[in-house]
């Protein structure tokens, strides 16, 4: 009886091996759509409440904004933990939960703060920090604390010992995913098309965005949030002060700057939300830091940060464009780094 042939054998591996890529993809796009909807909004890991309701992760029940009267009585102030042009925000206590309680620094930017709370108000959802009560009376909000802060320090909470397992390039590459989410959002909400004005700078950008305790990002100050409407030709000017450095897109800057022409603001064009997009591949380059894989991150990146860089504002890709490229290669490089031998 002869030997079966080497191609016979062969079938079987064959099959095993095609079987293992369809199961490595399908366990991919899984987990993919399990945190993001096709569009780039986050799935919410938890049954969300009716408009005007809160609930923080360690609550069993929703439960309505808190009015001036709650606040009043039950809001404790703790200390002292951030300060800005328009607020401060203190570590407060509400039944035994720890919330933001932020303050109208001076009357002058009472402008600023109320418009800040009617974006919380109006979009609130997973890519928003969580508004737990206002009171317009004392110019007082109450958000979800975060106990991580700011991004501003990622590579700070990275570091510690307890957390330097986070210090990948997927939880980095994920962080840069929710940023341009967020982007997307904004871009799209339903408050309308809005841009981030209060990011002149890659740390004032930084400073907008508040780091959960697992490790995904909300927005957090909402005080400079403009509309842009093309159809009522509506576009914006971000702030009435010229505006310089790279970090800004070029149609922000005072285009006669190289002629000694001092600025005036009234000679600035407005624009619109493709200043945001502008801003991504620096934000990028923030998140994904010195880690092993980095530098293939910037590689598959490589083109659609081209394009953001653009200086026509209108040859820029849509922060959807950008975030579908994102979880491309966030896709890509798990497969490739996930190997067979962990499938079979």
């Amino acid at each position: 009886m002869g030997h079966p042939s080497s191609s016979a054998c062969s079938t079987p591996m064959l099959v095993i091996f095609l079987a293992a890529l369809l199961l490595s993809n399908i366990f991919i796009y899984l987990y993919l759509d399990s945190v993001y909807q096709s569009e780039g909004q986050v799935v919410t890991s938890h049954v969300g409440c009716v408009a005007q309701h809160f609930k923080m992760t360690t609550m069993k029940n929703c439960t309505p904004w808190l009015q001036c009267s709650l606040i009043d009585a039950e809001v404790c102030k703790l200390k002292l933990i951030g300060q800005g042009a328009v607020k401060k925000v203190y570590l407060a206590e509400w039944r035994g939960q720890k919330v933001a309680l932020s303050k109208l620094s001076s009357l002058n930017y009472s402008e600023d703060f109320l418009h800040g709370l009617s974006m919380l108000k109006a979009l609130q959802g997973p890519w928003v920090v969580q508004l737990v009560g206002f009171c317009l009376e004392d110019h007082t909000l109450v958000t979800e604390y975060h106990p991580l802060g700011s991004l501003l320090n990622l590579n700070l909470v990275l570091a510690q010992e307890h957390q330097k397992h986070r210090n990948t390039w997927k939880t980095r590459l994920m962080l840069a995913i929710d940023y341009v989410s967020v982007l997307h959002y904004l871009h799209n909400s339903p408050a309308g098309r809005r841009v981030m004005c209060d990011s002149n700078t890659l740390e004032k950008t930084l400073s907008q965005f508040l780091l959960t305790n697992d490790f995904h990002l909300v927005v957090n100050d909402l005080d400079a949030l403009p509309e842009v409407d093309l159809s009522r030709d509506l576009l914006v000017k971000c702030g009435h002060r010229e505006l310089s450095g790279d970090f800004v897109a070029p149609e922000q800057r005072w285009p006669f700057r190289d002629t000694g022409e001092p600025f005036l603001d009234d000679l600035m064009h407005r624009y619109d939300e493709r200043t945001d997009i502008w801003k991504i591949p620096d934000m990028t380059q923030f998140f994904i830091g010195r880690v092993p894989g980095g530098d293939l991150i910037h590689f598959h990146l490589f083109h659609i940060h081209k394009d953001c860089k653009e200086e026509d504002p209108k040859r820029r890709p849509s922060a959807l464009d950008v975030l579908m490229v994102y979880k491309s290669v966030f896709s890509s490089m798990i497969q490739d780094n996930a190997g067979f031998r962990d499938m079979l």
